[in-house]
């Protein structure tokens, strides 16, 4: 039987290996300077901070390590907001994985905790968008050095989460306890054929749902409206059943244009790890 924080670096793991998943690194494609095994290596080195989640450690400094060891390879970011979701999905999943549960670890986390988020940053370049004049000393790619103003004002790491929204997806499962994270792994758990079929039908739905997040902050959110309305066209269309080639040419698309809708992806992981712990799907 797999731990939690196995089942979370299988999540990752899994995640990426799904396609077609339009504009991310999948079995089949890569970006300019980031490639499928630039993921696999991500996973594999997040998993001592996943580790240290389970096993109680702080969230904030589990966090850190998590994001140091996913960063220790050629590729630069791969997974940071999906660890984002995946820690404190690990360590509610050491007593009980539900929304409540995960609602209750995020609840209870601290100033320090924060401080291990925006110490996570000196490791990781992350695409943000730019803060409001008067938030400028906490902006997070200041990375540790903004800590002491983080301090000084005694915000949490919730709090931080909370005032990233509506711009940031996955600081939005933290405010929303985790509701499309759940609601993925009920889809993965419903749909049929292959995992990592049943994972690129699941991204596909998510994006058609809502503009992703990562996509506005690097293009506008005029092009990630646009994109979220092609992939329900596609679902609407049940393309993904009935015309592969259709969803592969959307995915050769974005990935021509550098549109990358790594939020979707993020939320994707946190839906597979949701599953596996519950025992929804099998691997």
């Amino acid at each position: 039987m797999r731990t939690s924080a196995q089942n979370a670096e299988l999540a990752l793991l899994l995640e990426v290996a799904g396609t077609p998943k339009p504009g991310n690194v999948d079995r089949e494609r890569d970006l300019a300077d980031l490639r499928f095994e630039h993921f696999l290596a991500g996973a594999v080195g997040a998993r001592d901070g996943l580790e240290r989640a389970a096993s109680g450690a702080a969230i904030g400094s589990a966090f850190e390590r998590a994001v140091e060891g996913m960063a220790a390879q050629e590729g630069g970011n791969t997974q940071f907001g999906a660890l984002l979701l995946l820690v404190p999905l690990v360590r509610a999943a050491e007593e009980d994985l539900t929304r409540s549960a995960a609602e209750a670890v995020v609840r209870e986390t601290t100033v320090a905790d924060a401080a291990g988020f925006y110490r996570a940053f000196d490791h990781v370049d992350v695409a943000v968008d730019d803060p409001p004049a008067e938030l400028d000393a906490l902006d997070v790619r200041r990375g540790s050095d903004a800590v002491p103003a983080l301090e000084e004002r005694g915000l949490t790491l919730l709090d931080i989460m909370e005032r990233s929204v509506p711009g940031d997806g996955v600081a939005r499962e933290w405010v929303d306890g985790f509701e499309r994270s759940f609601a993925a792994a009920d889809r993965l758990a419903a749909a049929e054929g292959p995992l990592s079929d049943r994972t690129a039908t699941v991204f596909l739905s998510l994006l058609a749902e809502r503009p992703d997040t990562l996509v506005a902050t690097r293009h506008g959110e005029a092009t990630a409206r646009d994109v979220t309305e092609r992939a329900a066209a596609l679902v609407d269309d049940d393309a993904l059943e009935t015309d592969r080639r259709t969803v592969d040419r959307f995915a050769d698309d974005l990935v021509e244009r550098g549109i990358n809708p790594g939020t979707t992806a993020d939320i994707t992981a946190a839906g597979l790890f949701v599953a596996l712990e519950r025992g929804s799907i099998t691997v």
